[in-house]
């Protein structure tokens, strides 16, 4: 049965499945007859490497430095198919995820960090819907603009269509130039090129601890409700906690942002700049959260403009 060459419908239907257990490369000794069970080997002029079970590499004696998730793309892709590997390196490296790409006969493998495999399989998940994230750019400003004048045509407070230009595209243009912003904490939601959502968080504080604040968050109007804004928000918690920030503060529905592991902020201690938020003020967690934290939650400059 010939394998699939259209992109596309190789992104599409994919379908990835994660192998039970870590997997390793090791160099076989010089000599050595091959034995146990080696999952793949790959002959070069300098040696053998294998790939096998890290279990199994510890039985053997071999050492090791890199521990692997192995995923498979079940679709049956052509050996001369043209940009699935491109497509799903370059998704992964948005996502800060290293891979090594072994194609077989009837698929193709990926070896990533044992310690990224479920987020690896989102991104390969989002990349069979067409949604790729990524860090945002310069040049993607306008578009992300334009964007933002859709997502808030209709106010999120009075379910009315907005008159003129939403605020937040203002607030927006004021955040990207102000000294509190993150570049790798504006992220893009892209599909076929076009970029279909966006979030921004910037540097904000509570006593002497620096928190950020998310928002504003949109999505495309026709693309709603499709688990972009999702995505956008777990990406968004992933840096943070990668980067070292101990927790995410928001304005929004408390009926909705829970899921996300939000809690109200007051009941961790911490302030909204205006009281009459209350529970719609929410902070998540993060792993570097401290003990003891209280005061009143201070946004970006641009936010005291409003």
């Amino acid at each position: 049965m010939a394998g699939e060459t259209d992109l596309q419908t190789l992104l599409g239907c994919m379908h990835p499945v994660m192998r039970d257990g870590d997997y390793v490369y090791a160099l076989w000794p010089h000599g050595r007859p091959l034995e146990g069970d080696v999952e793949a080997a790959v002959r070069e002029a300098e040696g053998l490497t294998v790939v096998l079970r890290r279990a199994e590499a510890e039985r053997l004696g071999l050492s090791y430095d890199f521990v692997a998730a192995w995923i498979t793309l079940q679709i049956h892709s052509a050996l001369e198919a043209v940009g699935l590997t491109a497509a799903v390196s370059a998704a992964l490296t948005h996502a800060g995820i290293s891979c090594n790409v072994l194609a077989g006969f009837h698929h193709d493998h990926l070896l990533v960090p044992a310690t990224d495999a479920g987020r690896a399989m989102e991104v390969l998940h989002l990349l069979g819907r067409g949604i790729v994230l990524r860090s945002e750019q310069p040049e993607d400003r306008p578009a992300i603009l334009a964007l933002t004048a859709q997502a808030f045509s209709v106010s999120p407070v009075t379910g009315e269509p907005v008159e003129g230009v939403p605020v937040e595209v203002g607030l927006l243009r004021e955040l990207f130039d102000c000294e509190e912003y993150v570049p790798d904490l504006s992220i893009v939601a892209e599909i076929g090129g076009d970029i279909v959502g966006h979030v921004i968080s910037t540097r904000g504080s509570v006593g002497g601890l620096v928190l950020v604040g998310l928002g504003p968050i949109g999505v495309a109007p026709t693309l709603q409700r499709r688990g972009i804004g999702s995505a956008l928000m777990r990406e968004t918690a992933v840096r943070a906690a990668a980067a070292g920030i101990p927790g995410i503060a928001l304005l929004g529905s408390p009926a909705y942002y829970p899921r996300f592991g939000y809690v109200p902020a007051a009941s961790l201690g911490v302030e909204p700049p205006v009281a009459a938020w209350g529970d719609h003020f929410q902070l998540l967690r993060l792993p570097g959260w401290p003990d003891g934290v209280t005061g009143t939650f201070r946004y970006a400059a641009p936010f005291d403009r409003l």
